[in-house]
C-alpha cells in the first residue's frame, strides 16, 4: 500500500512527464533512426529516487505508456519496448542509488536502461540494425546522460532537504 506521500509524488511526476511530452519539451526532434532525444525519464529516475522502486516503476509505466500511444517510430508500437524499460528506469535507478548514496549514479544507470533498453529491445526484436542503434546510443545517449544528472542532482538535493526537515 503506498502512502498518501508516495502517491502525491507519483500523480505530481507523472503528470510532468506527460506535459513534457505534450508541450514537446521532453522530446527533441533529432535526424537520427529513434527520431527524438528525450529527458522524459528524469522524472521517473526523481521518483525512485525519492520514493522507490514502486513509485519509480509506476511514473516509468506513465511514461512507457505516453511513448507507446504517441509513437513517431515504428518500434514505439511495440508495448514491450515502449513500456518495459521505462518500467525498469525507475526500479533500477532507485536500487542504485540506495546502493551508491548518489543520485549522479542513479540518473545515469536509469538514462542507460532507458536508451540500452529501447534500443536493445528495439534490436533483438528486428526493428533496427545493430549499427543503427549503436549510432543513436552515442548521439542520444551521452547529451541525455548530462541533462539527467544536472536535473536529477538539482531536484532530488532540493527535495531531499525538505524531505529530512519534516
Amino acid at each position: 500500500m503506498l502512502k498518501t506521500r508516495q502517491l502525491v509524488v507519483a500523480g505530481l511526476l507523472a503528470a510532468l512527464t506527460i506535459v513534457l511530452g505534450i508541450s514537446g519539451l521532453g522530446l527533441i526532434p533529432v535526424p537520427t533512426a529513434a527520431g527524438r532525444a528525450t529527458i522524459m525519464h528524469v522524472p521517473v529516475i526523481i521518483a525512485g529516487v525519492l520514493e522507490g522502486p514502486l513509485v519509480g516503476g509506476m511514473v516509468g509505466f506513465i511514461f512507457g505508456f505516453y511513448s507507446f500511444s504517441t509513437a513517431a517510430v515504428p518500434f514505439l508500437l511495440d508495448p514491450v519496448i515502449a513500456i518495459l524499460p521505462r518500467v525498469l528506469v525507475g526500479i533500477l535507478s532507485h536500487y542504485v542509488y540506495k546502493t551508491t548514496r548518489s543520485s549522479s549514479a542513479a540518473a545515469v544507470a536509469g538514462t542507460l536502461t532507458n536508451t540500452g533498453g529501447v534500443l536493445g529491445l528495439a534490436v533483438l526484436r528486428g526493428y533496427l540494425p545493430l549499427e543503427a542503434a549503436l549510432g543513436v546510443a552515442v548521439t542520444h545517449g551521452l547529451p541525455e546522460i548530462v541533462v539527467a544528472v544536472v536535473l536529477v542532482a538539482l531536484v532530488t538535493r532540493s527535495l531531499k532537504g525538505y524531505y529530512t526537515r519534516r
